[in-house]
This record gives structure tokens, C-alpha cells and sequence, in this order.
């Protein structure tokens, strides 16, 4: 377990957390230098998790003798159940009281979609977004994952070249299709990428330790980042993105004994899902009852996110995922003595 990349991805989540905050309290409005960061930049957390998937996915499938199917059950496994349950609750909070939410509408067709990964308009009419708004970027990883399993098929050494044309050519066919293209269009996709090229260099051992250097590349991309308007996603927050979790990896050491940062990265993926939700509690507890919006976040919206991350974690994420693992694995373990898995 790299600790500075769960750190990092910690740090990606809560960027997002901030970055809707402005946008549900303040319609990316908010005054002061550090609201208009957040308001501009707070969704560069994406691009990060990107980049962090496509490395970890690479690192942890390299040494294993997975097939296709195997992997992706355990994607499945890790990534659905959490998904699914808080997508159902926010299409129950719009079905109840999507009058009081900006654009809270919800509609069966895109509530199925949402479930299934499938790009769709949403019916609030702010673009391809599910019914959880911030499962867009799971139908980009879905889909990531869909592709990455085919380069099983292939020879270790050809799979990361097999997976960059792979990815090339189906995002570049569907984006021609009329109901995604939009969405496939969007070169965000290709940030896996970059993580697998990270993954390739952390494996070859081509990222040293240090730590003035790293620091000085984490400033520098995040300068960049600042700077730049996501114009081209790839190019203006990707390869920066890139820069900043290189340079983590580089100083790895440093963080290599610090429990508490592991365990915020461990329930970043609750805090992903979760705080909208929150989120939109603390909006309506702000607007009735007057309370500054800033005191409602720091006093409410962060500890419940906090909170029920940490039992998301425990509960839907890790203690789930075990039992449906065993529950999948059982049935081989029950083969009879002197078979095969071939001839069983």
C-alpha cells in the first residue's frame, strides 16, 4: 500500500468536497481568494483520482495471474455497492424533496442509467450526469476497467500498449455515437493513461526518492493548475496531475508510517460518494434557519462527512466487499479433491 498515494487520493476527495461546497452554497460565487479557488480549480481533484486509478490499477494487476472475468468481479465488487446505495439515496432525496434542490428533478430511465454506467442527459438539464451527479466519473472508470480487462488477453509485456490503443480507438469510435458523444469526447479519459506510464516508471524503478526536488515538482504542477484553465483537460490539469502524484510517489519514505493519512485515503472513495448528500443538508439547514454558510460547513457539513465516510468505509466498502469476495470464491474452494478448475 503506497501511504503518499492515499494521502494524496484523501487530499483529491476533499478538493471535490470544497469544490461542490462553493457550488450548492454559492453557485461558484463565493467571495475571497480561497472560495474562488475551490469554485475554479476545487475539480482538479478529479483529474487526480484519475491519474491514481490508472496507476493502481497497473501496480496491482502486474504480478497477479488474473483473468478478465476475475478482475473485473473484483472491480465490481469494490465499486458498486457503494454506488448503488448512494445513488438510490440521492433518487429518493430528489423523488421527496427535490423542490427545495436547484435543478432536483429525477426520472426512472435516468435512474436505471445512472445504476448501469451509462452516460445520459440529466433530466435537470445540466448535461450528462447521473442521478448521483458525481458518478460521472464512474462511467469513466467503468469503462476504463471494461478496456483494461481485455489486456489480459495479451502478453504482460504488450498490456499497457495494448490498453493505450485500446482506450484510443473505442473513446474516439464512441464519441461519434450520437447519445455519448459528448461525454467519450471529453479527453479526460486518457488520464488513466498517464497513471499507467507512472505505474511503469514506479515499477522500473525510473522515480528516485527525495524530497526538495518533489516538493519543488508539486508546486510547480500546482502552479500550472492555478494558471490554467481546463481548455484541454488532458493537457492543462492531466499532465500536472500527473506531476503532483510522481512526486508523491518520490516521497514515498516520508510518508510511509503516518496510519491516519492511509485511513483518510481509505474512505476518500465514501467522502466521494457521501457528501453531496451532506451537502445538501447543510444548504437547506443554512438557508432556513440563516446560519453562515461557512460556520454550517466547517460545524456540520465536514465531521458528518467525516463520520459517515469512516462507517461507509467500514460497512459498505471493506466489510461488504470481503463477504461477496468469499461468497465468489466459496464455489471453488468446494471443488472436489484429485479435479481441476480446467476439467471440474
Amino acid at each position: 500500500m503506497l501511504i503518499s498515494v492515499q494521502a494524496l487520493r484523501a487530499i483529491a476527495a476533499w478538493m471535490v468536497v470544497c469544490h461542490h461546497f462553493m457550488q450548492i452554497f454559492f453557485n461558484f460565487e463565493g467571495g475571497g481568494p480561497i472560495g474562488h479557488l475551490f469554485a475554479a480549480k476545487g475539480s482538479v481533484g478529479v483529474d487526480i483520482f484519475f491519474v491514481i486509478s490508472g496507476l493502481v490499477i497497473y501496480l496491482s494487476t502486474w504480478d497477479k495471474p488474473l483473468q478478465a472475468r476475475e478482475f473485473l468481479l473484483n472491480r465490481a465488487i469494490r465499486i458498486i455497492p457503494a454506488y448503488w446505495f448512494y445513488t438510490a439515496a440521492m433518487g429518493l432525496l430528489l423523488y421527496t424533496a427535490g423542490r427545495y434542490i436547484p435543478h432536483g428533478t429525477v426520472s426512472l430511465s435516468t435512474f436505471i442509467l445512472s445504476l448501469l454506467f451509462i452516460p445520459a442527459e440529466n433530466p435537470g438539464g445540466y448535461g450528462l450526469y447521473p442521478t448521483l451527479n458525481v458518478g460521472w466519473t464512474l462511467n469513466y472508470e467503468m469503462f476504463f476497467y471494461l478496456l483494461f480487462s481485455l489486456a489480459f488477453l495479451v502478453p504482460k509485456a504488450l498490456r499497457a500498449v495494448f490498453v493505450a490503443v485500446a482506450l484510443l480507438v473505442t473513446s474516439e469510435a464512441l464519441s461519434r455515437l450520437g447519445w455519448s458523444a459528448r461525454f467519450y469526447a471529453n479527453n479526460i479519459v486518457y488520464e488513466f493513461l498517464l497513471g499507467i506510464a507512472i505505474g511503469i516508471a514506479w515499477r522500473r524503478g525510473w522515480i528516485g526518492s527525495g524530497v526538495w526536488l518533489p516538493l519543488a515538482a508539486i508546486c510547480a504542477s500546482a502552479a500550472m493548475i492555478y494558471q490554467l484553465e481546463p481548455t484541454n483537460r488532458l493537457l492543462n490539469w492531466g499532465l500536472p496531475s500527473a506531476g503532483i502524484v510522481a512526486s508523491c510517489l518520490a516521497l514515498e519514505s516520508r510518508f510511509s508510517h503516518h496510519r491516519g493519512l492511509k485511513a483518510l485515503g481509505d474512505c476518500s472513495y465514501s467522502v466521494y460518494l457521501v457528501h453531496l448528500l451532506v451537502l445538501y443538508a447543510g444548504w437547506f439547514i443554512s438557508a432556513r434557519l440563516g446560519i453562515n454558510p461557512y460556520l454550517v460547513f466547517a460545524a456540520f457539513c465536514v465531521p458528518t462527512i467525516l463520520a459517515l465516510s469512516w462507517l461507509s468505509y467500514q460497512w459498505l466498502e471493506k466489510r461488504l466487499y470481503h463477504r461477496m469476495k468469499a461468497w465468489m470464491v466459496k464455489p471453488r474452494e468446494n471443488i472436489p479433491a484429485g479435479l481441476t478448475r480446467q476439467n471440474y
